[in-house]
């Protein structure tokens, strides 16, 4: 019998007032009785319209029937057909916007919890099968992958089923990228990250740490002294923005990509870590998105009173809400219609507050939401020792530089074809924030995805 209740079941979590005092994972996961009872909310559209909305088009009416049905493992290996990452993207990927928006059930009340489906199908298999998948015979076609984040790992391994050579050349000295240095403990737990990185490595996936492509190698060396026959950029967009305002250069002023750097990749907040990390006691995060929220729930956790500043109202909040509910839960102050005008320091060159304006929404920009405008007079000051700036981030213009013939957007995106993810150059593909700019998880894996198919079709014709 299908179950017709109009609300998903909740996922169970620490309670906000323990979660906010330590990086353990928040939400702990359906047990199977929760989880076949969410199944069975899917009423099996004939036209699966949830499908539509995956970049990745994972087969989600076929895998949720099997979960409604008690076959976790079948469930899984239905997921992981299409998606090279479903632990990861059962906890990371903002499926309220995507394939959730598309389900049936959401129009008369909540759709079916797609996201914690696959979490649970993927933790289940993480948990009780612990053997790696064979390698594929080589097909003796090398290949060059550029970063070890989503886009980078997805390409990775679609090509290494195909029987590809595949070499992952990452700078830093953990595989993962953003998914290990960007998003916290407390969302994504390393583990699982590390899990899915020895599924591919199984493959023959090689991944060589401490390699930064356009310093220790260039893309043209790869092409010519190495024999990669094509290239897939998965760089990310690591470079952060800042707001260009007095006082940005001040001690205890960090970018979210370094502080959270440091906290994840680094350990920073444990005892004794050697990574050194600001433990302030007042500390503002200057934006709305996931990362401002991923930033201010790091710094509660390391004992702060955390204010969120940003510039519209919460209407406007980029990040997910689950987030945002989360971090208010925890405590988090929002400061919104408030902008930031200087950051203050003492004679030492710490931070000592933030003078800031207060806004008032205008008519809508070219994003089609309000403009924020300056109230005149409603200057005010914060008192602080730490800000985080959480503006963005773009792609490093490293590659760019030292890779003849290769094309960019003006703010260094790389240029590509959008159904392959070819590149001004032959046999050169790009995918992931390298292209957009900082964008969802999810994205990132469906341009690797799309690139590995082109990579594969540009191969095999050249044989």
């Amino acid at each position: 019998m299908p179950n017709m209740a109009m609300e998903k079941n909740p996922m169970p979590s620490q309670a906000p007032e323990i979660r906010n005092q330590n990086f353990k994972e928040v939400a702990l996961g359906y047990t199977p009785e929760q989880a076949m009872d969410e199944a069975k909310r899917c009423l099996q559209c004939k036209n699966h319209p949830c499908v539509g909305g995956c970049p990745v088009k994972v087969y989600i009416p076929e895998f949720i029937r099997e979960v409604a049905q008690g076959n976790f493992e079948e469930a899984y290996q239905i997921i992981a057909k299409s998606s090279a990452l479903p632990a990861v993207c059962g906890r990371v990927c903002p499926q309220e916007s995507q394939c959730e928006s598309k389900c049936v059930r959401g129009i008369k009340g909540e759709p079916v919890a797609i996201g914690r489906l696959e979490r649970f199908a993927a933790d289940y298999h993480n948990q009780n099968h612990h053997e790696l998948p064979p390698k594929p015979a080589s097909n003796g076609h090398k290949v060059a992958i550029i970063g070890s984040g989503p886009s980078g790992l997805t390409c990775a391994g679609d090509l290494a089923k195909l029987g590809y050579q595949v070499t992952v050349y990452e700078a830093l000295h953990l595989a993962g990228g953003v998914l290990v240095y960007g998003i916290p403990e407390f969302r994504l737990p390393k583990a699982i990250v590390q899990k899915e990185i020895d599924t591919l490595k199984a493959l023959g996936v090689d991944i060589q740490t401490n390699v930064i492509i356009g310093k220790t190698i260039t893309i043209d060396e790869l092409m010519t002294e190495y024999g990669y026959e094509a290239v897939f950029i998965g760089s990310g967009a690591g470079l952060p923005k800042f707001m260009n305002i007095p006082g940005e250069n001040f001690k205890g002023v960090y970018s979210a990509n370094e502080f959270l750097t440091r906290i994840n990749l680094m350990k920073a907040y444990q005892p004794g870590s050697s990574t050194p990390i600001q433990r302030g006691k007042k500390v503002a995060v200057v934006g709305g998105g996931n990362v401002a929220m991923d930033a201010a729930r790091c710094a509660k956790r390391l004992g702060a009173d955390v204010s969120i500043i940003y510039r519209r109202t919460e209407a406007e909040l980029p990040a997910r809400r689950e987030e945002v509910e989360h971090a208010m839960e925890e405590g988090i102050e929002f400061k919104f219609l408030t902008n930031p005008l200087e950051i203050r320091g003492d004679e030492q060159g710490w931070v000592t507050g933030a003078l800031c304006q207060e806004m008032a929404l205008g008519e809508p920009d070219a994003s089609g939401r309000r403009r924020p405008v300056a109230v005149e007079g409603s200057e005010f000051e914060i008192p602080l020792d730490c800000v985080i700036m959480a503006l963005g981030t773009s792609p490093n213009p490293l590659i760019k530089s030292t890779t003849q013939g290769l094309e960019t957007q003006r703010w260094g995106g790389i240029i590509v074809e959008e159904a392959t993810g070819l590149t001004s150059r032959e046999g050169v593909y790009a995918g992931g924030d390298a292209v957009t700019g900082a964008a969802t998880v999810i994205l990132a894996m469906g341009a690797g995805k799309t690139a590995a198919a082109a990579i594969d079709e540009y191969l095999r014709s050249k044989s």
